[in-house]
């Protein structure tokens, strides 16, 4: 029975890792916007980025939106198509 649990847990555990972030398109490494230049764009956006990261296959900032609300946005890395955007108070 505790083996059926710790497996059950596991699953849960995996399925909401799998939500929590974005599934961005994979693009070969050449492909990709260098972070400089994706940076750039993406405060001509009118982003304000606190922080700046590859996650997986994205590319990930956290910081404000142009209308100064909470924003954690993920953008694909070839063409900074936003893929997924929570946006707070």
């Amino acid at each position: 029975m505790k083996a059926f649990a710790a497996l059950a847990l596991t699953a849960l555990a995996a399925s909401s890792l799998s939500f929590a972030g974005a599934n961005c398109t994979p693009h070969p490494k050449a492909e990709w916007l260098k972070p400089s230049e994706a940076t750039a764009k993406i405060e001509a956006m009118g982003y304000k980025i606190k922080k700046f990261k590859t996650s997986g296959e994205c590319y990930e900032i956290y910081g404000h939106n142009k209308e100064g609300k909470k924003a954690e946005v993920y953008f694909d890395t070839k063409t900074l198509a936003i893929v997924k955007s929570e946006i707070g108070d």
